[in-house]
């Protein structure tokens, strides 16, 4: 009868590099902002203003979620309460121009 050999690697701990939570920046917490979230929100009449292939997106509250987006990030220079750099924006096609607007701001020369 041959003697059986147990596991020579040990299962790794994947809680010891979880990342860190996501905290808001401190500036998206003013009741100002609030405010802008507000009108930026209903004057889109609470539905996604993305516009693709000439038609605009279908997803609206309350069913969906929604994000007052600046038009021109703040990291960008664009007004953080100024209502006219705002737009409601669904989670899918907010992340999709993060994604765009981060690839063209790493883009730039320094």
């Amino acid at each position: 009868m041959a003697k059986q050999i147990g596991p020579q690697l040990r299962q790794v701990d994947l809680r010891t590099a979880m990342p860190a939570p996501k905290k808001a920046d401190p500036e998206l917490l003013t009741p100002e902002h609030r405010a802008w979230r507000t009108q930026v929100l209903q004057r889109a009449a609470f539905r996604c203003e993305w516009v693709e292939n000439g038609r605009r997106c279908i997803k609206a509250a309350p069913h969906d979620r929604l994000i007052a987006d600046h038009i021109v990030e703040r990291k960008d220079g664009g007004a953080a309460l100024d209502v006219a750099n705002g737009q409601c924006l669904c989670v899918q096609h907010n992340t999709l121009k993060g994604i765009r607007a981060r690839a063209a701001r790493m883009a730039r020369p320094t």
